[in-house]
């Protein structure tokens, strides 16, 4: 994620260490007694990263527990947003003094079903796709691009966003994106952002995006 983000933003990719590493208490105890497996090796690695990351800002030893949306709840005068997919986990955190919102997201670069692709993509966005026909994978990407949005809006307008609240236009010889939100969804958010922008990047594995919202 360095490559996606300015060099001010506190950056950690997980190592194997990460995934078996001590939870804090307070983590431990946000952890459902029925998680799997998988969901408590990328949740300890998240916070891993994560405590990592917020370490290179001076601060240390904060628990982080989820939220009711289940994103963590940073330290005072922090923000920040994990990832993790299979094989992938990611933090990234900077001072709110820097920026109000860091978004970041990683996805299996992955054909996605009819279904999920039109639960993500407006239609205008699918016909985007359609007009790339030996890259199939691009409704991967918008996947990953929306996610870095919700990530952005959520902590600063403090509601839902759903997939088909944003459209969203890619420049593919730039690798940026830019996430326009509709009139619908901004009625009900008097004063939101109407307008968010990232990067990302593609390899045949693995699509990761990432954003911010300066102050």
């Amino acid at each position: 994620m360095h490559d996606l983000l300015p060099d001010w933003v506190a950056v950690e990719v997980a190592r194997e260490a990460d995934y078996l590493a001590d939870l804090l208490p307070e983590e431990a105890a946000a952890l459902s007694a029925r998680a799997v497996a998988s969901r408590r090796r990328e949740f300890t690695a998240g916070r891993s990263c994560a405590r990592r990351a917020l370490a290179r800002l001076d601060v240390h030893g904060q628990p982080l527990v989820p939220s009711e949306n289940r994103a963590p709840v940073w330290p005072q005068g922090t923000t920040g947003s994990i990832t993790h997919t299979a094989g992938y986990c990611a933090a990234a955190v900077a001072r709110r003094s820097d920026l109000c919102a860091v978004g970041i997201d990683a996805e299996r670069r992955t054909i996605l079903p009819a279904n999920v692709r039109a639960a993500i993509c407006r239609p205008e966005e699918l016909a985007w796709c359609a007009r790339r026909p030996d890259e199939d994978w691009w409704p991967a990407v918008h996947f990953s691009a929306k996610e870095v949005v919700f990530k952005l809006w959520s902590p600063i307008v403090g509601t839902w966003l759903d997939f088909l609240d944003a459209r969203l236009t890619i420049d593919v010889e730039t690798s940026e994106f830019e996430a326009q939100i509709l009139p619908g969804r901004l009625a009900k958010s008097p004063g939101a952002p109407t307008t968010f922008r990232g990067r990302f990047h593609a390899t045949p594995d693995l699509v990761r995006s990432a954003g911010v919202v300066t102050t």
